[in-house]
C-alpha cells in the first residue's frame, strides 16, 4: 500500500478552517490597525490546512509517526502531526468486483480457451491489508489470474462449459485461502464466458447436428417398428375376424366420402362383398 506525506492530502474542512482562520486574522488587523494579529492567525491556518483530515465512512486509513505504526484512522475527522505524521492510501472496504482474463490456456484435454471471470471481494481487516502486502489491489488480481489459469488446466474442456458455477465455487476458495492473510475475503467468483477457437466451435456445431440427426432417425425407426408391430397385431386380428375387417373397410370408404368433393372408386365386386350400397346412401342422404 502506498504512504504518502499528509500534508500533500488536504482535506475540504482544513481548507475552510484555514481560510477562516485568515479572515479572523484579517478582522483583527483592521479592528486593531496593527499586523501582528495576521501572524499567529496565519500560522494557526496552515496547521489546520495540513493538520486536519477526513476519511469518508467506507474508508480507513493507517497512521504512522516518524516511521512507526501508531493506529488506523477513520471514518470521520481526525487530526495529525504536520511533517512529522505519514498516512496510508485510504482502504476502501466496501465490495468490489474485479475483472481476470485468461487467454488461449489450454484444458485438461488439451484444447485452448479464453476464460472471462468476475470476483466480488472486501477488505475485511485495513490494517492487514495496508502492512502485509504493498499493493493488495495488483496482488489480489495477480491470484485470481494464476488461480484461474490452474483452474483451467485441471479441467476438460465439456466441465469449462458445463460445471462453470463449480468452478467458479472451486476458484472462490483457492483465492480466499490466499487473500485472507491480507485481510481480505473473496466472497464469490464467476465464470463469465468461455471462448474456444472458431474452427473448434464449428466441428462442436456439426457433432452436435449429427447427434440430433442420429437421434431423430433412431425415433423414427422406433416408431416404425411400433406401428409395424400393431399392423402385424391388426393382421391376426381380422384373419379370424372377417367380419370386423368389412366394417372397417366400410368405415375407411365412409370417412373418404364424407369430405367435400371427394370421389371413390371401388371394383363393383367390393360393394356387392362388403354391402356398400347401403352405406353409399346413407352418405349421400347425409350430404342433402
Amino acid at each position: 500500500m502506498k504512504i504518502e506525506q499528509l500534508n500533500t492530502t488536504i482535506s475540504p474542512v482544513g481548507t475552510v478552517l484555514c481560510a477562516a482562520s485568515i479572515l479572523l486574522g484579517l478582522a483583527a488587523t483592521l479592528l486593531l490597525r496593527h499586523p501582528w494579529p495576521m501572524f499567529p492567525t496565519a500560522f494557526l491556518g496552515v496547521y489546520l490546512l495540513l493538520a486536519v483530515r477526513v476519511a469518508d465512512q467506507w474508508e480507513r486509513v493507517a497512521l504512522l509517526r516518524l516511521g512507526r505504526f501508531q493506529g488506523m484512522r477513520g471514518p470521520g475527522m481526525f487530526w495529525i502531526i504536520p511533517i512529522v505524521d505519514t498516512v496510508s492510501t485510504a482502504v476502501d472496504q466496501r465490495v468490489r468486483v474485479g475483472n481476470v482474463k485468461a487467454e488461449s490456456t489450454l484444458t485438461k484435454d488439451t484444447v485452448p480457451v479464453s476464460v472471462d471471470a468476475v470476483f466480488f471481494w472486501v477488505v475485511w481487516d485495513a490494517q492487514k491489508s495496508i502492512l502485509e502486502v504493498e499493493n493488495f489491489e495488483e496482488a489480489i488480481g495477480m491470484a485470481a489470474q494464476t488461480a484461474l489459469r490452474e483452474s483451467i488446466g485441471r479441467h476438460e474442456l465439456a466441465q469449462m462449459i458445463t460445471q462453470r458455477e463449480n468452478i467458479g465455487e472451486e476458484l472462490q476458495k483457492t483465492l480466499d485461502a490466499k487473500t485472507n492473510p491480507w485481510g481480505i475475503t473473496v466472497q464469490s467468483v464467476e465464470v463469465r464466458d468461455v471462448q474456444i477457437p472458431q474452427a473448434l466451435e464449428d466441428a462442436m456445431s456439426r457433432e452436435a447436428q449429427a447427434e440430433r440427426e442420429r437421434r431423430a432417425r433412431i425415433i423414427f425407426g422406433k416408431a416404425e417398428t411400433e406401428a409395424a408391430e400393431k399392423f402385424v397385431a391388426a393382421s391376426k386380428f381380422y384373419e379370424g375376424h372377417p367380419m370386423a375387417l368389412q366394417l372397417r373397410a366400410m368405415n375407411m370408404l365412409y370417412e373418404a366420402m364424407k369430405e367435400k368433393g371427394a370421389m371413390v372408386v371401388v371394383p363393383s365386386s367390393a360393394v356387392e362383398s362388403l354391402g356398400l350400397g347401403g352405406q353409399l346412401s346413407l352418405a349421400n342422404l347425409q350430404k342433402k
